[in-house]
């Protein structure tokens, strides 16, 4: 089968076919994807219409998550990968746990066993106790096709669900004997996004206590990002001359060189002067799970599609249940046009607060000024938990959305490298620059095959010192000893020749400054390899519950909160 099946008209299909015809009717482009035994049906149809559906294979079913995740939080489209299976099942969920904490509209598609095995307890190949359950608990919704008929509902359902409220995860299994069955099968049409605006009498006492505001502040993250609401956080703003404070996960909503834009650390000096604080699209939460801010005598507004997180521990407020962009886009309508004062200057103040801060961070600032420096304002960067990336989290500048990804709270060693493989393939007119540690970049080295034969716009960045450098200052802080923390990584020169790619070996961030204008100049992959030494530890400036080994600057606007 080949062309163009006509949505809603009935035909004899096999499951698999049902599946990608389907899967194409919604728009999906790419599906990152191993196959095996289960899925031999729906790769075979993924064949017949290869011109449409692009199917691309990982080494490791790891990477097929976090290659979803990576497209989808880059491109702002639904990304859909698939797995046999059990253990493939298994191997992919950190990358749809990543995707989950992160907002990312994933379809994970999974195999099974035979339908009429299932639950029976038989030792059937790649059969784990209740697989389904494990993928309830994991996603946003779940289904199971039962017959080729039922396949295109439960894709459609898929994208209907990726498409409204909290965009996140859902997983779909089809069991073989259900892709290689024919039956009638009926197309449905694309399903749209449908974007909830919150309640009218919510939306006018938060703009009325917005208008009368004398020190207003959003606090912008994730779901803010994620409903693309970029445009309307920003027309807030300036209406209101409110400052943005974007959360690690929000980083990129507006861009950083905005005068009223400000990092995570800014909000530690302009929330405490705060009278009225629009939490949009954010948890709102810091790592011990207490408020980022809790005021008596401050109106809290809270404006995001989960409505869990509205609720305590945070402040009572103001609870707008809805999409971020609708919602702001209907303040920004209530409080009609007007001329608040210049926030500039004060912003400025603060700005330079923070720059004062984190400047001090050598050497990761020079390193992070490197990649600033040889990077267009819409290449992505590929965040890490390693230490230029934890510094990255909060100093990196980022221009515009989905150009600076993390794994969130998620917290996810080794996502970075797979991560960047999938936005390089859902962004070609766009470079990709991954981060790397040498503990966690070694949990996925074996993609540098994928990247070679991809030919992806991607420079990969490893950063050596032979160590799990967080783990190790942990150790040494708490313990006054240091156990397991030893990295034994190969020669990079040696592993960049075995895959064919350029690679260079440098010790600085002049040499990383080189080594990145030359990938640029050459385009498609690199690796680098960085040799570091210990680095000092930001946490103090990201984490405002650790404390400070050095005193905090004086706040420009009052007492550092």
């Amino acid at each position: 089968m080949s062309g163009t099946i006509e949505a809603a008209k009935p035909g004899e299909m096999t499951g698999g076919q049902a599946l990608v015809a389907q899967l194409i009717v919604e728009g999906a482009k790419d599906i990152f994807a191993i196959p095996g035994i289960q899925l031999d049906w729906a790769v075979d149809a993924i064949r017949q219409r290869s011109n449409e559906l692009r199917l691309i294979v990982p080494r490791h079913e790891q990477a097929t998550s976090y290659m979803a995740d990576g497209y989808a939080r880059t491109t702002g489209r639904e990304a859909v990968c698939m797995v046999v299976p059990g253990p493939g099942m298994l191997n992919a969920l950190s990358g749809i746990a990543t995707a989950y904490a992160c907002n990312a509209p994933v379809l994970f598609i999974v195999g099974q066993i035979p339908s009429n095995t299932i639950g029976a307890g038989h030792g059937m190949l790649h059969e784990i106790p209740d697989q389904s359950g494990v993928l309830k608990a994991m996603t946003k919704w779940h289904g199971i096709a039962k017959s080729p008929a039922d396949i295109p509902g439960l894709v459609h359902e898929a994208f209907v669900q990726l498409r409204s409220g909290t965009p996140r995860p859902v997983a779909l299994e089809v069991p073989p004997d259900v892709l290689q069955a024919t039956g009638p099968v009926s197309l449905l049409p694309r399903a749209e996004r449908v974007r909830q605006a919150p309640a009218a009498d919510a939306i006018a006492r938060a703009a009325h206590a917005l208008a009368g505001a004398r020190n207003p502040v959003i606090c912008a993250g994730g779901g803010a990002v994620a409903s693309g609401a970029s445009d309307a956080i920003r027309a807030l703003a300036e209406r209101l001359q409110a400052p943005v404070v974007m959360s690690e996960a929000g980083r990129g909503l507006i861009d950083d060189r905005h005068p009223l834009a400000l990092i995570g650390l800014g909000g530690r000096a302009v929330l405490p002067h705060a009278d009225v604080v629009l939490v949009a699209g954010s948890r709102f939460l810091d790592g011990t799970a207490q408020p980022t801010d809790k005021r008596d005598g401050v109106t809290y507004i809270y404006l995001n599609t989960n409505p869990a997180h509205m609720g305590a521990p945070r402040a009572e407020g103001i609870a707008l249940e809805g999409d971020v962009q609708a919602g702001a886009e209907a303040l920004l309508a209530a409080i009609g046009a007007g001329e608040a004062p210049s926030a500039a200057d004060r912003v400025a103040r603060v700005k330079q607060w923070c720059a004062q801060q984190i400047d001090a961070i050598r050497p990761q600032h020079d390193y992070v000024q490197a990649l600033r420096s040889t990077m267009a304002d819409d290449d992505i960067l590929v965040s890490e938990l390693t230490q230029v990336g934890y510094y990255s989290n909060i100093a990196f500048p980022v221009y515009g959305p989905h150009r600076f990804v993390t794994p969130g709270y998620q917290g996810t060693l080794g996502y970075g490298f797979n991560t960047a493989l999938g936005a390089a393939h859902g962004n070609p007119d766009r470079r990709v620059v991954s981060l790397n540690g040498d503990g966690g970049f070694s949990w996925g080295m074996q993609e540098l095959a994928t990247l070679a034969r991809d030919q992806l716009n991607a420079s990969i960045v490893v950063f050596v010192d032979g160590k799990f450098g967080n783990v190790q200052r942990i150790q040494r802080r708490v313990f006054g000893a240091e156990f397991g923390t030893d990295v034994a990584s190969p020669d990079f020169e040696l592993l960049g020749r075995a895959y064919g790619l350029p690679t260079t070996i440098t010790d600085s961030p002049d040499g990383l400054r080189d080594a990145l204008r030359a990938a640029k100049e050459r385009g498609g992959p690199a690796l680098i390899a960085v040799k570091v030494g210990e680095m000092p530890s930001p946490w103090a400036l990201i984490h405002p519950f650790v404390p400070s080994p050095v005193p905090v600057p004086p706040n420009p606007l009052g007492d550092p909160a």
